[in-house]
């Protein structure tokens, strides 16, 4: 069966009997999953239950091998975990922002709208004080502060993040989650991997992975429960 794409713009963004992996191993196996608009969905599962591969293929960067995608019009925004960006690189806050409105459209010169964007994203994420700051010289917390301020800039219908509070300060989680719940509310579909059940239980929906399967889908107090978590981690 080959792998399909297709948009869709009014129930988020959906995954069906999708198979995908790296290097010829399979991570996903026949996974379907729906990821509702407006909402805030949380994937949760232990190491190698195939979170990251789940966000890639969702992002298009994860060509499936099977099953097909079906994503809000447009290029989704992916925010990676901020110690996987380069220590050393040589871009200051403000630019780093400013390639959130590059996305696509490489190195074109920014208008007056653009140049509000960044503004307000470095406003919303309490990091404008730092927009002349090099990247490298930030804390973590405020480095992925920065990182989700560059996908908002992107104004995506999807936005998705990879453990986007893990190992941060109790500020940078608060202003990072309470930042998920607004860009949901207007409308966005938004979807984070996570290990901390504290953080999937705010959110409006959750998928549960284990070993590459769906172990449960649905309203968070269901999703999570402690069998469906047991069975996601042995």
């Amino acid at each position: 069966m080959t792998s399909t794409t297709t948009t869709t713009t009014r129930t988020g963004a959906t995954l069906s009997r999708i198979s995908a992996g790296y290097a010829r191993q399979i991570a996903l196996h026949e996974v379907s999953a729906g990821f509702p608009a407006g909402a805030v969905t949380a994937v949760v599962g232990a190491n190698g239950s195939g979170k990251s591969t789940a966000l890639g293929v969702l992002a298009g960067i994860v060509r499936p091998v099977a099953g097909e995608v079906e994503r809000p019009a447009g290029r989704p925004a992916l925010v990676v975990q901020h110690d996987t960006v380069p220590a050393l690189l040589p871009i200051t806050v403000r630019e780093t922002v400013r390639m959130g409105r590059w996305a696509g459209r490489p190195w074109r010169r920014l208008s007056r709208q653009d140049r509000a964007v960044v503004d307000q994203c470095l406003a919303r994420l309490g990091v404008e004080s730092l927009a002349g700051r090099r990247l490298s010289a930030l804390s973590g917390g405020q480095r992925q502060r920065v990182l989700v301020a560059q996908a908002l800039a992107q104004e995506a219908g999807l936005l998705l993040l990879d453990e986007p509070t893990a190992a941060l300060d109790v500020p940078a989680r608060e202003t990072i989650s309470a930042t998920l719940r607004e860009v949901a509310d207007s409308g966005v579909t938004v979807v984070h991997a996570t290990h901390d059940l504290a953080e999937a239980r705010r959110a409006d929906h959750c998928v549960v992975l284990g070993r590459g399967r769906i172990v449960a889908e649905g309203p968070p107090a269901e999703a999570l429960s402690r069998e469906n978590l047991f069975d996601a981690w042995h």
